[in-house]
């Protein structure tokens, strides 16, 4: 009877999900929902760019194959990510995280600590259209995958902005973070697992690679070897600062978004 009810009340949920989305959609209101397609659970965060509004209450806790939505007001902008390897903070109500961690905090009202992947909204800009990307401007943790949705979206229009690849599995050993090392069979431990990927500016920190100084504008600041191997693995996903052309989405007004963590995983 335990698994029955489970399921009844998973059904019921998705069709009061269903409802609400399409009540925003009559609305003009953006819903983003979240779906976690990582064998792992994580702790999604958001940060709202231009206002006090913290969408999402600022982050929560998803288990693997779950989902979860919420709205963000018209005008919206702001960024999302996954947390990893997070463990509650023994003295207080905070939350320690392997990767994309914001000072400690269960909501976060600071940016997530690289190497971290992003994904990142501005509803409503020019003309009235929605801009969005996937950045690993600074680094790559999980991947993300951003697809519009909704009954009045072209699909035509409205490009699939992610990273599906494994970054981690393809990352150089100076870029990458390492997890705690994980016990192993017979004498001594396995090797600690890479959690995360820096970017070159983070590792390296000159101005070749960050884009500051001398290379401070898109005429002197192209791709590097790193940048290359990040938009191999994600083609549509912004690699370095000035990455736009093939990186930044736009869509009309009315879409609805569905961001996939993990979205290459099967």
């Amino acid at each position: 009877m335990g698994a029955i009810r489970i399921a009844s009340l998973l059904l019921l949920a998705g069709v009061i999900w269903s409802h609400a989305t399409h009540g925003a959609e009559a609305a003009g209101t953006t819903v983003f929902t979240l779906r976690n397609n990582c064998s792992h659970t994580i702790w999604p965060a958001t940060l709202s760019g231009n206002s006090a509004a913290a969408v999402g209450g600022g982050g929560f806790e998803l288990a693997p194959n779950a989902t979860a939505s919420f709205p963000a007001p018209a005008g919206w902008s702001g960024r999302l990510w996954a947390r990893t390897g997070c463990v509650a903070a023994p003295s207080s109500s905070g939350l320690s995280c392997a990767t994309g961690d914001c000072s400690g905090a269960a909501s976060c009202t600071l940016g997530g600590s690289p190497p971290v992947t992003l994904a990142e909204f501005t509803l409503g800009g020019a003309d009235g259209k929605d801009f969005y990307d996937v950045s690993l401007v600074d680094g790559y943790n999980v991947g993300i995958g951003v697809a519009a949705t909704g009954a009045r979206v072209n699909y035509a229009s409205c490009g699939y902005a992610g990273c599906v690849g494994d970054v981690n599995a393809l990352c150089p050993p100076e870029l990458q973070m390492s997890g705690p090392a994980k016990a192993a069979g017979g004498d001594g431990a396995a090797p600690p697992p890479t959690v995360a990927c820096r970017s070159a500016c983070e590792s390296f920190g000159t101005a070749e690679y960050c884009c500051t100084g001398a290379h401070g504008g898109p005429s002197t600041c192209g791709p590097t070897k790193y940048s290359r191997l990040f938009k191999a693995a994600c083609p549509a996903a912004y690699s370095y600062a000035f990455d736009d052309p093939t990186s930044t989405f736009t869509c009309g007004t009315g879409a609805q978004y569905l961001v996939t963590f993990c979205p290459g995983h099967q």
